[in-house]
């Protein structure tokens, strides 16, 4: 008996060829010999990930696995008949952990879903198809491929056929009965393979659980038609599978309380748990019982997943294992420098990367095999055993305050007769202030990129450097090198040296400071300097700001493979505290003898009477079209002030937990403003907010606008738009140029400001969609102040902050 032929199926796979070449980035395939049968050519399709959060869905089908035939065409049909196709195996439709998608919120599951909710464990390996490719013969596949993989031993597909046949010899049965019995009810058998001995993952399994664990049968249709929990538990019975641990319970309200207890728990029955799959229907008609109204794209009556994942210590383990993969393909020896910033900001997590490196410098033979999933679960248990310890807590302690060694070096055994210093900054950071300085105490040679006039600067400036590693030891290159081909062109300057050279770089990082910060700071100095720079000088257009923007937006993060020594400096210290810094840096890595205090004072007076020796036309970009609002621009860091508020967490009960869907939701949609600002006048409030908009360009055009302060009280959102409210403003006194003056003529604009527009003022973390527009932020925020809890039938709601404070200054903006 042969699965009935289905139209629909067919035309699914017809649109799904025909999508492919139209969209080959939406949608491609891959086509394979089965292995059980060559002749039969089976076909892979694999959507494009991103798209799954569309709606609407720009595929015809959710399925995520999804595997094909071309059947027999009927010889008495013709040529010119339509190509029929049938589905083999089918995975499960691409489901959501909670807050990544509108409805997939606590509120969106209690509305439009319904009880019994069947939560099964999330298995922590490798999903494995096992099919009928004809009445007797199988097909098991991994998720997109069959068969062997180049450049693997084994691969997933035929790691996972091996315990098929294992289970089928301990049960007496054969391929055919296996075969036959999916045939018959074309269904797909779905497993995860979870097998250290083969590919570790995060979590390690005991011998009784590795193997197939059984978790789903779908019937391999185009609609998502799954079976229940008990019916697969006793297929994997009667096959010889493990057993997916699972529990049902009746409500919404229940599935949350159970996660968040084995969230703060960590286990379940003694087993560590990465999170549960959860198994409903959607609702039909909708209950209505939740505060959201966000509807799933799936039809009523439709089986339904969603996913709940817990952060720790699942997370904390999976970036410990991506960090140790970089740190084990980077070239040259390894470094934290160029691992992922965002996955550092736990403070075991930079433990654990100091420790890895340490290890890897010291026995690189015990990780030979990790980078092919094998000793990933060991490596992290000799860690935790370090932690443990008195050395580890000491390091923990250190991390949690803040601590970081400023100085990196690749190469420790190597002995280097000469140095190439390279700054790695934007503008502002005062590079060439410290390069003055370094040249001064230890007569280091001293060529600027900013004093080369030819018609080749860059090429010019890397001779001057050639030039001067013949007649000193150590020369820097004082360029911003903020992209990673000036450093190469350097390191190749290094590296052709006649005797063994390195390339050391005095590293400005600014990716952890919020870039308003860093661009007030840098944008202070410019000005603070004035005129005494070859060619970046403010003007009345403030044209220096937009440069420096530009170099933070087009900066690359230096990659510590780049260079053989990384001296780690502070754009926020005052300038002799960098070039304290800078000297004992080239103390520990240059083997230098220490300058005395006159020394080092001689070199601030240096700096003071530094001249460039070049004046070159104004580089700067002038700034053609007129401000569009007036803002201050918010030197806070979204992610970390909303993480921080909500635990990272999205099994917090209540309103908490509701922003932290909506939080998770934006931030993987891509939502978060990268420029946080608070809008104070709008042009198209204009000509009704005309003396707003006057004073505020007044306090613009001042030499050194004054710094405001501002308290962030609450975090306010609805189903479309996430702000931030300002419950208060005051100003900060400051010292320098028109310190006083601004300090001034900001209170005088701030109490000057009329109430009703304070009440208004607020950041706007994020929108939901890109044809939201921002300004209903402002619009969410005076609904709120009034005292509503929806707005044109959309729900408001809110949290509070605790002692949340932001600065900056006000500025005339465009974007």
């Amino acid at each position: 008996m042969a699965p009935v032929f289905s139209e629909e199926d067919s035309r699914l796979i017809s649109g799904l060829h025909n999508l492919s070449k139209k969209s080959p980035k939406l949608v491609k395939s891959s086509a394979y010999p089965a292995p059980a049968d060559p002749s039969i050519i089976v076909r892979s399709w694999k959507m494009n990930e991103f798209k799954y959060y569309d709606i609407p869905s720009p595929f015809p089908t959710l399925a995520r696995g999804l595997f094909t035939v071309e059947l027999p065409k009927d010889p008495e049909a013709g040529e010119d008949a339509e190509q029929k196709y049938r589905i083999v195996a089918r995975g499960y439709d691409k489901f959501f952990n909670i807050g990544e998608v509108p409805w997939v919120t606590w509120p969106s599951l209690e509305s439009h879903t319904t009880a019994p909710y069947t939560l099964s464990l999330k298995s922590n390996g490798c999903i494995i198809f096992i099919a009928a490719l004809t009445p007797s013969k199988l097909v098991i596949t991994s998720k997109h491929s069959i068969g062997p993989v180049a450049g693997s031993p084994i691969s997933h597909a035929q790691a996972g056929e091996g315990w098929v046949r294992k289970y089928l010899a301990q049960k007496g049965r054969t391929e055919e009965d296996l075969a036959r019995r999916l045939w018959e009810n074309n269904w797909t058998a779905i497993s995860e393979l979870c097998d250290d001995s083969f590919e570790e993952h995060v979590l390690g399994y005991p011998p009784e659980k590795t193997g197939l664990h059984l978790h789903g049968l779908n019937v391999s249709t185009k609609a998502f038609k799954t079976l229940s929990h008990a019916e697969v538990d006793a297929f994997a019975e009667e096959w010889g599978f493990i057993k997916t641990a699972s529990i049902t319970l009746n409500s919404i309200p229940e599935v949350r309380s159970f996660t968040t207890q084995i969230a703060e728990l960590g286990e379940w029955n003694g087993e560590a748990v990465e999170g549960f799959v959860v198994r409903t229907h959607v609702s039909e008609p909708p209950t209505g019982k939740g505060k959201s109204t966000t509807a799933s794209p799936y039809a009523p009556g439709s089986s339904f997943f969603f996913k709940v994942k817990f952060d720790e210590p699942y997370m904390m383990y999976r970036d410990w294992r991506e960090l140790t993969k970089k740190l084990l393909s980077a070239q040259g020896p390894p470094s934290a420098s160029a691992l992922p910033k965002n996955k550092m900001r736990r403070p075991e997590t930079k433990v654990y990367v100091r420790w890895a490196i340490d290890e890897i410098k010291r026995d690189k033979k015990p990780f030979e095999q990790y980078n092919k999933g094998k000793g990933i679960i060991a490596t992290r248990e000799v860690f935790l055993k370090y932690l443990a310890s008195p050395d580890g807590q000491k390091e923990l302690e250190k991390a949690k305050k803040g601590g970081m060694e400023p100085i990196s070096v690749g190469n420790k055994d190597k002995t280097f007769q000469k140095t190439i210093i390279a700054p790695v900054a934007i503008p502002g950071c005062g590079k060439t202030a410290v390069s003055v300085a370094l040249a001064h105490i230890f007569d280091f040679g001293h060529t600027q990129s900013d004093n080369v006039l030819s018609k080749k600067p860059a090429t010019q400036f890397i001779k001057n450097v050639t030039a001067l590693l013949k007649t000193h030891d150590v020369v820097i290159a004082d360029k911003n090198n903020h992209l990673a081909q000036h450093r190469k062109a350097l390191k190749d300057v290094a590296s052709a040296a006649e005797v063994p050279t390195r390339l050391l770089a005095l590293h400005w990082g600014v990716g952890n400071i919020p870039q308003a910060t860093v661009h007030r700071i840098c944008g202070d100095r410019v000005t603070q300097r004035g005129e005494n720079h070859q060619t970046l000088r403010p003007d009345e257009h403030a044209g220096h700001e937009e440069v420096i923007w530009m170099f933070l937006n087009t900066r690359e993060e230096l990659a510590e493979s780049e260079v053989d020594a990384v001296l780690e400096m502070e754009v926020e210290e005052t300038m002799e505290q960098a070039v304290r810094r800078a000297v004992d840096g080239c103390v520990r890595i240059l083997g230098l003898d220490r300058p005395s205090e006159d020394k080092i004072a001689e070199a601030l007076d240096a700096i003071d009477a530094y001249a460039p020796k070049v004046k070159k036309p104004d580089d700067k970009k002038k700034v053609k079209d007129p401000a569009r609002y007036y803002g201050l621009l918010a030197e806070v860091d979204l992610e970390e002030v909303i993480g921080k508020r909500l635990g990272m967490s999205a099994n917090a009960s209540g309103v908490e937990g509701e922003a932290a869907s909506v939080w998770g939701m934006l931030k993987t949609g891509g939502r978060v403003v990268k420029r946080p600002h608070v809008t104070v006048v709008h042009r198209n409030s204009l000509p009704a907010e005309q003396d707003v908009w006057n004073k505020a360009a007044a306090l613009q055009a001042l030499q050194q606008p004054p710094l405001l302060r501002i308290r962030l009280g609450n975090l306010v959102w609805n189903s479309r738009v996430m702000a931030l409210t300002v419950d208060s403003l005051e100003v900060v006194k400051e010292k320098g140029v028109d310190g006083e003056d601004g300090f001034k003529k900001g209170n005088e604009f701030v109490e000057w400001l009329p109430e009703a527009l304070k009440q208004r003022l607020h950041i706007t973390v994020a929108t939901r969609h890109s044809t939201v527009p921002a300004v209903e932020a402002k619009s969410l925020v005076e609904a709120w102040r009034s005292g509503k809890t929806s707005d044109a039938g959309d729900q408001i709601l809110s949290i509070s902050l605790d002692d949340v404070f932001a600065t900056g200054r006000i500025k005339g903006l465009n974007s």
